[in-house]
C-alpha cells in the first residue's frame, strides 16, 4: 500500500506541473476543433446564432462532395502545392550546395539567406501586388522603359499569370526554409566517403547522384513535409494578391473557405470544407513521411 501511494505521489508532481500547459491546449486547440466539428453537421450561420441547434446530420458534407467549386479549388490548390514544392526543394538545393562551396562570408550568407523567411505572408503579399501591379506596379514600368512591352502585363488579370505571380511570391518567401534544412545536411555530411569516391575517380555529379543526395534525402523530405502543411493552407498571399480572383481562377482551398464563413456567412458548411480539405494536409504528410522513413532505412544501410 505505501508502495502504491509513493507512486501516486510521484505521478502526481508530474501531471501537476503540466496541468496548466494541458488546460491551454485544451482550452485553444480540443474545445474548438470539438465545436467547429459539431458545427459541421448543423446549418449554423453568422447571420443567425440560434442555427448553431439546427443539426442537418451530414448534408454538408454531401453538398461538399457535389461542389463542383470546392473540387476545382481542391485540384487547384493540389497543382499549387506540387508547383510551389517542386520547385522551393530544387532552388533551395541549388542555393545549399552554393552556400556550402562558399569559404569566405558563409555566416553572412547563411543570415541574408534567412531574410525572405522573416516577414509576415501578408507583407509579402503586398509587397508583390504593387511589383506586379499594371498600372503602377515597377515590374511593368521597368519593361516598359526598357522597351521591352508597349501594352502591360496583366500579372494578377490574367487568370495563369495571376496563379503564377502567387506562386512565384509563395516561393521566394519560402525557398529559404528548404535551403536551410539542406544546408544543416550538408554540413552534418561526413567527408570520408566524399574523399574516397574523388580517390575512386568518381565525378562531380556521380558524388552528388550516389553520396550526397541520399545523405540530404531526410532533410529534404522533413522540409517537404513542413511546407506541404503550410502551402496546403495558403490563405494570405492568395486574399491580398488577388483575393481569389480574377473570376475565382485563383481560389484555393482555404480562400474558398475563408469566403463561404465569413462573406456567405456559411460557417457549417465552411466546416466541413475544412475537414475535407484536411484529409489532403493528411495524404502530404503521410507520404513525405513514408518517403522519409525509407531515405532513413536506406541511410543506416551503409
Amino acid at each position: 500500500m505505501a508502495g502504491i501511494r509513493t507512486k501516486i505521489r510521484d505521478n502526481a508532481v508530474p501531471l501537476a506541473l503540466l496541468s496548466p500547459a494541458i488546460a491551454i491546449i485544451c482550452l485553444v486547440v480540443l474545445l474548438p476543433l470539438i465545436f467547429s466539428f459539431y458545427t459541421s453537421f448543423t446549418n449554423y450561420t453568422l447571420i443567425r446564432p440560434d442555427s448553431i441547434w439546427q443539426w442537418i446530420g451530414l448534408r454538408n458534407y454531401q453538398r461538399v462532395l457535389t461542389d463542383g467549386d470546392f473540387w476545382v479549388a481542391f485540384g487547384r490548390t493540389v497543382l499549387f502545392l506540387t508547383i510551389c514544392l517542386n520547385l522551393e526543394m530544387l532552388f533551395g538545393l541549388g542555393l545549399a550546395l552554393l552556400v556550402n562551396r562558399i569559404t569566405w562570408g558563409q555566416r553572412t550568407m547563411r543570415t541574408i539567406m534567412m531574410f525572405p523567411m522573416m516577414f509576415s505572408p501578408i507583407l509579402i503579399g503586398f509587397q508583390f501586388k504593387y511589383l506586379l501591379n499594371d498600372t503602377i506596379g515597377f515590374v511593368n514600368n521597368a519593361l516598359f522603359s526598357l522597351g521591352a512591352i508597349s501594352t502591360p502585363i496583366p500579372f494578377l488579370v490574367d487568370s495563369w499569370l495571376a496563379l503564377g505571380s502567387i506562386a512565384f511570391a509563395e516561393i521566394w518567401m519560402s525557398t529559404s526554409i528548404f535551403a536551410i534544412l539542406i544546408l544543416a545536411g550538408l554540413f552534418a555530411m561526413p567527408k570520408d566517403p566524399i574523399e574516397a569516391a574523388r580517390v575512386d575517380g568518381c565525378s562531380n555529379w556521380q558524388v552528388f547522384r550516389h553520396i550526397t543526395l541520399p545523405f540530404i534525402l531526410p532533410f529534404i523530405y522533413i522540409a517537404m513535409t513542413i511546407r506541404s502543411l503550410d502551402v496546403a493552407r495558403a490563405y494570405d498571399i492568395v486574399d491580398v494578391m488577388t483575393g481569389g480572383g480574377p473570376a475565382g481562377r485563383t481560389e484555393l482551398l482555404w480562400t474558398l473557405i475563408g469566403r463561404t464563413a465569413y462573406d456567405d456567412a456559411r460557417m457549417g458548411r465552411a466546416n466541413a470544407m475544412a475537414y475535407v480539405s484536411i484529409l489532403l494536409s493528411i495524404f502530404f504528410t503521410w507520404y513525405f513521411f513514408r518517403k522519409l522513413m525509407a531515405a532513413r532505412k536506406h541511410l543506416g544501410a551503409f
